[in-house]
């Protein structure tokens, strides 16, 4: 039986997803447990409603849709902020970390792909079936697996590779947003790692720092610079679409950012720019507002209905995927990234990159870095790992074992 849709007007969605965020900072208030293993409040909030959307199709038979078409935006809005509080001269010193942690990011997609093929074995699939569950739809997410799953139902005949991705990236993203913080505060009490301390934060502000009065001219001053990178953001895509060259636009967004940020220190000077303190904690709110709504909207619109078709596999399949993610980030990213605080807070966003998104990765570094202090290293290298140079070893791998 059909089940009976229920359209949530765009106004509303983003409403609830506002009354959502509030309902999961109440929550990890209250919640020891969630506070101490740093889990973020937009994953909070906005599981409560998948549950809730789950409830109401499998108990009344109605399926509730939203519309989130605002979600993106905010996305590249976050990654325009990161870029404008950017500085290269801390990218340029981070080159061999970035380096290290693209060739570990490397190596984990060819073991979260043998797994996935070998699981597809074991319940008698077709072994590239288990790309699905594998790289595809977990370190690529959820725009890998649609532009991957029709090749997979037409050129290779597996007819349920678009729910078996889907399906697949459904938990890995739950999963990043869940594992994330509690690797790091594993990791930063077990080493007794140093804090930084460091309360300029690229999102947000440290738990124990007072924030200061905002003007709104700070706001707006910071939203019109959000809006010129957001314009050359866009005007950098299509430049790069015309060459044959295809990249998430939120990469165009943060580059473009990047280069407004070192325009205006060249013709500003460094002191002058450093003075615009007011200007730089409008940037930080809407960023931090914005990364909030982005992740809230896109675990309320999670349908965890469609998790029912390939269950046992998926499940199984799953459950060793993340295993296999903790054990990685655990005992080799943080070795390998320098057994430092920064190494803990990327070891924090390895399951975005590994398991979820790019926004799930920042998500969990940013709860990390608003109770321990700043880790600028790793909100420059992670994004640009996760959100450039992996997409392109993810293609390649991926056309390697399946033969497309």
């Amino acid at each position: 039986m059909t089940a009976q849709l229920f359209a949530v007007h765009g106004l509303v969605s983003f409403t609830l997803a506002i009354l959502l965020l509030f309902l999961g900072k109440t929550l990890v208030q209250h919640s020891t447990l969630l506070r101490q293993y740093c889990i973020p409040e937009s994953v909070v909030g906005g599981f409560v409603c998948a549950a809730v959307t789950s409830l109401l199709y499998f108990g009344l038979n109605i399926q509730v849709e939203f519309d989130l078409q605002v979600r993106d935006t905010m996305l590249l809005y976050f990654f325009a902020g990161i870029g404008l509080r950017s500085d290269m001269r801390q990218l340029i010193k981070g080159g061999r970390p970035l380096l290290i942690l693209l060739v570990l990011a490397a190596v984990f997609i060819f073991l979260q792909n043998a797994l996935g093929m070998g699981m597809a074995e074991v319940f008698g699939l077709d072994p590239k079936a288990g790309l699905m569950v594998g790289s595809i739809s977990l370190t690529g997410g959820v725009g890998t697996t649609l532009a991957w799953a029709p090749l997979f139902v037409e050129r290779l005949g597996i007819q349920n590779a678009h729910e078996l991705g889907i399906a697949s990236n459904t938990v890995g993203l739950i999963a990043a947003c869940v594992i994330g913080g509690p690797i790091a505060n594993r990791l930063i009490r077990r080493h007794q790692l140093t804090p930084s301390g460091d309360a300029a934060l690229e999102v947000g502000i440290l738990e124990q720092q007072q924030s200061k009065p905002l003007d709104y001219y700070d706001v707006l001053w910071a939203w019109m610079w959000l809006n010129l990178t957001l314009m050359l953001g866009y005007g950098l895509n299509l430049l790069l679409v015309d060459s044959g060259i295809t990249l998430p636009k939120f990469v165009s967004c943060l580059f473009a950012g990047i280069v407004i940020h070192h325009l205006v220190r060249g013709l500003i000077g460094e002191q002058r720019l450093k003075s615009w303190s007011g200007a730089s904690q409008g940037l930080s709110l809407i960023s931090d507002v914005c990364l909030g709504m982005f992740l809230t909207m896109a675990l309320m619109g999670l349908q965890l209905w469609q998790l029912s078709g390939a269950l046992l596999f998926i499940a199984c399949a799953l459950t060793l995927q993340i295993l296999l993610t903790v054990l990685y980030t655990y005992f080799l990213v943080f070795r390998f990234m320098g057994r430092n605080y920064e190494a803990s807070v990327i070891a924090s966003g390895f399951g975005g990159i590994a398991l979820g998104s790019t926004a799930t990765a920042i998500v969990n570094m940013t709860t990390v870095t608003q109770k321990y202090g700043a880790a600028h290293q790793a909100f420059l290298i992670v994004p640009l790992v996760c959100g450039f140079f992996i997409d392109l070893v993810n293609a390649v791998i991926i056309g390697m074992f399946s033969g497309l």
